[in-house]
């Protein structure tokens, strides 16, 4: 099963109640309060387990509950805190909220381990509360409630090379004679079913990382098939080699097959048609014409900015060649760790509301105001420094009937619109 997706439910521990109690003694009548105070929820921790490439283990279980703090106790016994949980990932592993699909994490880079949803505080007992005029408080704090939200787990692959093309051209072969990987290889459609990574460790050369990118069809970029669960591993590579059957041992027109791809890398848009590519035409001990077909192939992509290598994967034939061109490649396009921003805080995800919200114009100040307990919410859970996040709270106002109200009252490109001290210019 393919399984660099799940969708699973996670709640921290509420916080313990504060504990209302008086300390009372054979020779101490009037004990003062001696209530406890609650422990502290559980909090839910996300880690990168570098043993692990599948998310296999969250198709099973689904839901995963950090413990709640303890009540606080007489005799000023602090209850005892929640259990933390922590839920171990691959690298590259993508959280996102399930309601709005907004990045919340992204466990690469120096995200090692993260605490994702705190556990609530513990509610303080009746001995805080005692004053010179209130010795015999009658109140304790509550415990604070828990944090729950749906995500979405999704792994996108840390490679530095991506192996793109059509199912059966070759690929899986490829990965299993330049690296250390043992992919399964079989001639029929979808043998690769998940990406399978390799280390090429070349003599003379630094190592890097393949990724064996299942085989894409047209239309993936739309979701045929398993075409965007295919795509996303291939948003952190930084050189994508298009490996092509240069046999037509099916059929196919290789030159075809390379613009089809290359359209679906477009439609899916992350930038990953603009990755330096370079052709691998595969399988050239099949050819009958090999001078013919290379020609042809050189002609149509070279003139493009595409380096065209002839190989075979089963002989081993123009491989180093290859693999010294994508060193090549990296050298002039250095490591750079893409991490993913947070466009939106766990605390905010899932918690659409229908609360009430206005907008209205001050005459004084000439400005426009928008005010409301979610307005207010949105300010302080929306990651505003990062574009992706700016763009999410621009949607808001939008999807939220914000922009139509503003527009109603007659607002103007630069006018200013004011928001709990964050004041924007508006621009349509």
């Amino acid at each position: 099963m393919f399984a660099d997706r799940a969708t699973i439910y996670l709640k921290s521990g509420k916080g313990g109640d504060g504990h209302v109690s008086f300390r009372r003694e054979k020779y101490v009548p009037d004990g003062g309060p001696d209530g406890g105070d609650g422990g502290h929820g559980g909090s839910v921790f996300f880690e990168i387990d570098e043993g692990m490439n599948t998310l296999m283990d969250y198709r099973h279980n689904r839901h995963y509950r950090a413990e709640d703090g303890e009540p606080g106790g007489k005799k000023n016994c602090r209850g005892k805190d929640g259990k933390d949980i922590t839920l171990k990932v691959p690298e590259g592993t993508v959280i996102k909220d399930e309601e709005t699909g907004k990045i919340l994490l992204d466990m690469s880079g120096d995200n090692r381990r993260v605490e994702f949803l705190k556990g609530g505080r513990g509610g303080l007992g009746n001995q805080h509360y005692a004053t010179a005029t209130m010795q015999a408080p009658k109140y304790a704090k509550p415990g604070q409630p828990a944090k729950e939200l749906n995500v979405i787990l999704e792994l996108k692959s840390i490679a530095d090379v991506g192996l793109v093309g059509f199912p059966n051209v070759g690929k899986s072969t490829l990965l299993s004679v330049i690296s250390n990987a043992k992919p399964k290889i079989a001639n029929y459609h979808f043998t690769t079913l998940q990406p399978n990574l390799g280390v090429v460790d070349m003599e003379g050369i630094g190592g890097f990382i393949v990724a064996d990118i299942p085989g894409l069809v047209e239309g993936a970029s739309e979701g045929v098939g398993l075409g965007l669960h295919f795509l996303r591993h291939i948003e952190r590579t930084r050189v994508l080699v298009h490996v092509v059957d240069a046999a037509s041992t099916e059929g196919r027109d290789p030159i075809a097959d390379i613009y089809a791809i290359n359209e679906e890398l477009k439609k899916y848009g992350a930038d990953v048609a603009k990755k330096p590519q370079i052709i691998a035409a595969n399988k050239m001990d099949a050819c009958e014409d090999k001078e013919a077909v290379l020609a042809k192939l050189k002609a149509e992509f070279e003139p493009q900015g595409y380096e065209v290598y002839p190989i075979s994967g089963a002989t081993r034939e123009g491989v180093k060649d290859l693999l010294l061109h994508i060193y090549e490649l990296l050298q002039k396009y250095p490591k750079k760790t893409i991490v993913f921003e947070p466009e939106i805080t766990p605390e905010f995800g899932g918690i659409y509301s229908n609360e009430p919200f206005t907008v209205s114009y001050d005459e004084k100040a000439k400005e426009y105001v928008v005010e409301g307990p979610r307005i207010e919410k949105m300010l302080g859970y929306t990651n505003l420094d990062s574009e992706k996040g700016f763009t999410f709270f621009q949607g808001f106002l939008k999807d939220n009937g914000i922009l139509d109200e503003l527009e109603a009252l007659g607002i103007q490109d630069g006018d200013t619109v004011r928001m709990y001290g964050l004041s924007f210019n508006y621009y349509k």
